[in-house]
């Protein structure tokens, strides 16, 4: 079995980590740089970096925060946010990152993920997809969750793997910031029927709420922000945890 990775996940805003519920009601929560290293030496097996309101200001991601993150970690680092061209992406590697997220604008040019895959490999692509659900089907949204747009998680999940995406991260928007568990059923379903790995996001509480996860899918990690950055959980304990409950996490 795969060892499960934990992931701590820095939203930006204006240069800092903040945090919110169901993606509205952000609140400041730390200096990313600091953070990051703090993760980095505590346990975390890797980072997710996202600019969260890049495609909706149309600007692009910090390139010069990216820089400063990855001197100060030793841990996998992912970045997303107003990544829409092979030249973003290029300065995004470039500035340290290990792998570029991509959201909106692979839903405005699906075929992005394909020239991306193509000049740097589709190990390098997580495909981001926040999806909420309403009337008993997963939507999808771009633009940080503020457009709903047509597209639903499967169908869209599916697609995006063939055109050469590496990992899907998938939010559930009714989950994120409630503390109340992962979306259980849609994780499962994306793990069972894709051929690449699944980062489940957005729900997590407690401890239990990892094990759920890992034990009902077959997801390969599990990424998570406030409870982390409150240290309501602490990363090397969770992992003891689940190690307990014979799931196996990198040391």
């Amino acid at each position: 079995m795969l060892a499960k990775r934990i992931i701590p996940c820095l939203d930006i805003k204006n240069g800092q980590t903040v945090k919110g519920i169901e993606f509205e009601s952000l609140k400041t929560v730390g200096d990313p740089v600091e953070l990051g290293k703090y993760y980095s030496d505590n346990g975390a097996d890797e980072l997710v970096f996202l600019d969260i309101t890049a495609t909706h200001e149309k600007r692009k991601t910090l390139v010069e925060l990216v820089h400063r993150i990855a001197k100060e970690i030793n841990i996998p680092f992912t970045v997303g946010g107003g990544i829409s061209t092979i030249e973003d992406a290029e300065a995004i590697l470039s500035a340290g990152a290990d792998k570029i997220s991509v959201n909106s604008a692979a839903i405005n040019k699906p075929e992005l993920i394909s020239e991306i895959a193509q000049k740097f490999g589709r190990q390098f692509i997580v495909l981001a997809i926040d999806a909420k659900l309403e009337n008993n089907e997963w939507i999808v949204y771009k633009n940080g969750g503020r457009i709903k747009t047509e597209l639903e998680l499967f169908s869209w999940a599916k697609q995006v793997e063939r055109l050469g995406c590496g990992e899907i991260l998938f939010t559930s928007m009714n989950h994120d910031g409630t503390k109340n568990g992962f979306a259980l059923e849609p994780l499962k379903w994306l793990a069972e029927n894709l051929n690449i790995p699944v980062i489940a996001s957005g729900g997590a509480g407690s401890i239990k709420d990892f094990e759920n996860v890992f034990s009902y899918s077959n997801v390969e990690a599990a990424l998570a922000a406030s409870v982390f950055h409150y240290r309501e959980i602490e990363i090397r304990k969770l992992k003891r945890q689940l190690s307990l409950h014979d799931i196996s996490v990198r040391d």
